[in-house]
């Protein structure tokens, strides 16, 4: 009998697809974060992230920057922007040229 053991990047990917979805199923569409949810996921899964933003108006604009297509919404795609670009600035191996 073989074990199917996710491999790490395995488990992060599922990590990823399973926050959306429970973060996304709070209100409207359950494909799409809306701009509470943005905030909330925000709050729970990056406080660190909301504590060194200089003040309120941060999340707003962090919203927007996500919002590619401009519909008020943030759906996979976009999210998975945010946390590879978040993944990026907090890397400590800046680019080698």
């Amino acid at each position: 009998m073989t074990c199917n053991v996710m491999t790490q990047l395995e488990t992060a990917m599922a990590m990823l697809m399973k926050t959306f979805d429970t973060y996304a199923a709070g209100e409207g569409s359950e494909d799409t974060l809306s701009k509470a949810e943005v905030k909330t996921l925000l709050e729970k899964e990056l406080p660190g992230l909301l504590k060194s933003a200089k003040n309120p108006g941060e999340v707003d604009k962090l919203f927007k920057s996500l919002d590619f297509n401009g519909d008020s919404e943030v759906d996979f795609s976009e999210f998975v922007v945010m946390v590879a670009a978040l993944t990026c600035a907090c890397h400590d191996r800046g680019s080698k040229k």
